[in-house]
């Protein structure tokens, strides 16, 4: 088995972690108040005497930048996780479909779907992914006959103390970064390097997210704000959730 060089990873994390901040910038350019204001519930910010617009506004969009960026960084961990895996076991990005991650080790296929933290879906999800990896151990038993396949849900950071989950196993945080790498403490020497030039790149991020408030903000007023100032609620329901029918 090959040794990873963390040097190899250092530059990895520098050489494309600006992806993860670019696609953090690219998704506030792109975002519309209309978008975000169909998605939340206007009652809530009524029952929490939300009275300005800028209140409601800084809401909707940190809710959005929340969701978006652990998305976005699952996604680049994801990426990390398979560049160490083919260092060390040769793994590669998997073409079955619900599958990330393929590699070979002490005999035996593994099949890795990939995700940011333990908590991250609902019985239907886990559902799905537990059909996922059973389509995939037939598709690679159909091709050869004689592999143990066996399937695992990685997470990158979190914790598991019950890992066997009987279709699968669940590996976490520092079981997960072990297991494809076969480094025990890879989960601590990965977070420096995420750090690189990361103050420029969030004073950048800051920029584009103070232009956004400003400019939901007068968008909001205008649009859903009586001559007084106050907020029109009723407009701002009927935006929301009106059928549509006068």
């Amino acid at each position: 088995m090959p040794q990873l060089n963390l040097g190899d990873v250092s530059n990895y994390v520098e050489e494309n972690i600006g992806l993860f901040h670019q696609k953090r910038i690219a998704s506030l350019d792109s975002l519309r108040l209309s978008t975000v204001l169909k998605r939340k519930n206007p009652y809530l910010f009524k029952a929490k005497h939300m009275q300005t617009a800028e209140q409601i506004v800084r809401g909707l969009v940190d809710a959005h930048i929340s969701s978006n960026e652990e998305t976005v960084f699952g996604d680049w961990l994801e990426g990390l996780a398979i560049f160490i895996n083919a260092i060390v076991f040769n793994g590669r990005k998997s073409g079955i479909p619900g599958i990330d991650l393929e590699f070979d080790r002490d005999g035996c296929r593994y099949i890795v779907n990939i995700k940011s933290g333990p908590n991250w879906g609902n019985s239907s999800q886990i559902k799905k992914m537990i059909g996922d990896f059973r389509t995939a151990h037939k598709t690679l038993r159909t091709s050869n006959s004689g592999i143990q396949v066996i399937a695992v849900n990685g997470c990158c950071y979190g914790r598991d103390r019950n890992p066997d989950k009987g279709d699968y196993f669940k590996y976490c945080g520092q079981d997960f970064w072990a297991f494809i790498s076969g480094e025990a403490e890879l989960y601590t020497n990965i977070i420096e390097p995420l750090g690189h030039k990361a103050q420029g790149k969030n004073e950048e991020f800051q920029q584009s997210y103070a232009q956004m408030l400003n400019r939901f903000t007068l968008e909001f007023g205008k649009e859903y704000c009586n001559e007084n100032g106050a907020i029109d609620w009723a407009k701002l329901v009927r935006f929301n959730s009106s059928a549509g029918r006068g």
